[in-house]
């Protein structure tokens, strides 16, 4: 009998409580099930799990795929949609999908090293660049987006600044008042100004980026989330985040970022910033949302940007 590691079940039960323990009850049959009707050969899962069951698997013609299982809610349907609309096109491909089941069958990723394997910021930044342009190019495509209905929304993701307002009372707690009236005006400037809509990865770094055969690098993990395609560098300059709030350099770094950027996309350097300054403040939030430890390195990449900013008004 296949036993779960501790630390998953902890993640489970504390991210979605009650449904998390009766997934985590279910969990065999589930398995079981999914295996069975995929016709599927289980191999021992991939670790560290951490919200998701992940294991590589065999399917009856002989071929690699993965299999990952996890509680149905929205950030997985929104991750499945997007995968469903880029098609293997920079990102892995969907075999199969029950989103009302939580279950999803990807294409096996060879040799599957990550980008934040590579020691060479400028070229990683390069590579992740190009990766996007990929991701975007799919979903032009889509005319006025709307298969956007299962998706999340950069609009809907910004009222987490909301929510920090309302759980200090109208303050900012732990926050740098400036940080968090800046990331309020410049999600209100950039959301009204938005005249391109694209469906983003949203969580775009290092490690969701591997290498490949098929092409060179393909993203996985997408979190689907719709909008402008100036939003999705916020995620790299705030990454690798166990790591980068060390660098002494660090201003220069995230400015070299954001000059690659910039000329790679063909996308306005302050917009870039802008963004970049609000979804950090926002990544602090649900850092203490999600009771994680990640807050002061998302306030330390935060406070660069601010300062990067106000140089430039």
């Amino acid at each position: 009998m296949l036993l779960l590691p501790k630390r998953f079940q902890q993640n489970i039960a504390g991210a979605f409580g009650t449904q998390g323990k009766i997934w985590l009850e279910k969990f065999p049959s589930t398995l079981n099930d999914y295996t069975q009707r995929w016709s599927l050969e289980l191999l021992p899962h991939f670790g560290p799990l951490s919200y998701n069951f992940v294991a590589p698997v065999i399917r009856q013609d002989g071929s690699d795929a993965v299999l990952k299982l996890g509680v149905p809610n929205p950030e997985l349907t929104s991750e499945i949609l997007a995968l469903w609309v880029y098609d293997g096109h920079g990102a892995v491909r969907l075999l199969k999908a029950d989103p009302e089941g939580g279950a999803m069958l990807l294409e096996h990723v060879n040799p599957g090293t990550p980008l934040a394997e590579i020691d060479d910021d400028a070229k990683n930044t390069e590579i992740a660049a190009q990766v996007m342009l990929q991701l975007w190019e799919s979903s032009l495509n889509l005319e006025s987006l709307e298969d956007r209905q299962g998706f999340r929304t950069v609009e809907g993701w910004a009222k987490g600044i909301v929510r920090l307002r309302e759980h200090y009372y109208g303050g900012t707690g732990p926050f740098p008042e400036k940080l968090v009236e800046q990331a309020e005006t410049l999600f209100a400037e950039l959301l009204s100004s938005t005249d391109l809509i694209v469906v983003l990865h949203g969580d775009l770094h290092h490690w969701n980026i591997l290498r490949a055969q098929r092409q060179p690098w393909l993203a996985l993990d997408p979190k689907g989330v719709v909008g402008d395609p100036a939003f999705e560098v916020a995620a790299w300059m705030h990454n690798p985040i166990d790591v980068i709030y060390h660098w002494d350099d660090l201003d220069k770094i995230l400015a070299r970022r954001l000059d690659q950027f910039s000329e790679i996309l063909g996308i306005d350097r302050q917009r870039l910033l802008g963004w970049s300054l609000a979804q950090s403040v926002l990544s602090a939030w649900w850092c203490i949302e999600d009771n994680s430890d990640c807050f002061d390195k998302a306030i330390t990449t935060a406070k660069v940007l601010s300062r990067m900013q106000g140089n430039q008004r």
